[in-house]
């Protein structure tokens, strides 16, 4: 497989990660202010889509480390 392959596909699961961590935070936010969740609860869904931007972050890290090392 190409190089740039691979970073192309890397580049589309981080989107997908992405974009799934922003719909799940949207979304478990209203759903928790709906049925009344504590202030805790709704915390913890903060805490989980901020540990899924972080992974999504790390793989831009991994994926801008790739493409240094292909080039030089």
């Amino acid at each position: 497989m190409k190089p740039q392959d691979t970073q192309s596909r890397m580049g589309r699961q981080v989107a997908l990660i992405i974009a799934a961590t922003a719909v799940f935070w949207v979304v478990a936010l209203w759903i928790g202010g709906q049925v009344g969740l504590s202030q805790r609860m709704l915390a913890l869904f903060d805490l989980i889509a901020v540990a899924g931007f972080v992974f999504a972050f790390w793989k831009i890290y991994q994926i801008w480390r790739l493409r240094r090392d292909n080039e030089g």
